[in-house]
């Protein structure tokens, strides 16, 4: 394996520039730019992310989820409040996020502090998702051992009666999360692995930015 490994190309380019000394005050700006760029060159699912945590135990722990919203209070993710990640931010918010864009060469992550959203946009977040999501959310037995297919099955297709009889109906357990940051990087990666760093770090009278080495 490690010779087969050592013969697939990475970061064979050509990448888009990167003149940190031009990035905008704030993160969330140069974020919204790069997402923008990566649905214009045609990436696969680039609201993609990588949510880690850590459990009761300290262990971490990590998830591909999608990126539901970004505004000024921080980047949202949602997920069924009973399950792992549910549980494990409730005993410990400190969370971090990962986004990468392949084509571009980018990388964006984000390390920060997880808060549940109002009460009206989580329902606004569930009624929007298709009947097949909402019945899986409504199942709410997220990482739970499966007897069988069948009572997936089963489960899903009571799910789907109820929300026949009421359209409106919200799973108790949804929950949508905001991600408030206090420390955003951006990375621009280079053929020479000369990479571009930057790091912005939220301070009491806002953000600082700091370039890194490679």
């Amino acid at each position: 394996m490690k010779d087969e490994l050592r013969l697939l190309k990475s970061l064979t380019g050509p990448f888009p520039a990167f003149d940190t000394d031009l990035a905008p005050d704030e993160p969330r700006e140069l974020f919204s730019d790069w997402l923008r760029d990566a649905i214009e060159a045609g990436v696969k699912e680039p609201h993609s992310m990588v949510l880690s945590t850590v459990d009761e135990n300290g262990a971490p722990d990590a998830r591909v989820l999608i990126l539901k919203n970004l505004d000024h209070r921080g980047w949202h993710f949602a997920t069924t409040g009973n399950g792992p990640k549910g549980r494990q931010i409730a005993l410990n918010p400190s969370v971090a996020l990962s986004f990468y864009w392949p084509a571009l060469g980018r990388q964006v992550r984000l390390r920060g502090m997880a808060l549940q959203a109002e009460v009206h946009e989580r329902d606004a977040d569930f009624r929007a998702r298709a009947p097949g999501a909402k019945a899986v959310a409504l199942v709410a037995r997220q990482s739970e051992v499966l007897g069988s297919p069948r009572d997936l099955e089963d489960a899903i297709a009571h799910q789907y009666r109820r929300l026949q009889e009421e359209p409106d109906l919200v799973a108790p357990s949804w929950a949508l999360f905001i991600v408030m940051p206090h420390e955003v990087e951006f990375w621009q990666g280079d053929s020479e692995r000369r990479h571009h760093r930057l790091r912005y770090k939220r301070e009491k009278a806002g953000w600082i930015r700091e370039q890194l080495w490679p």
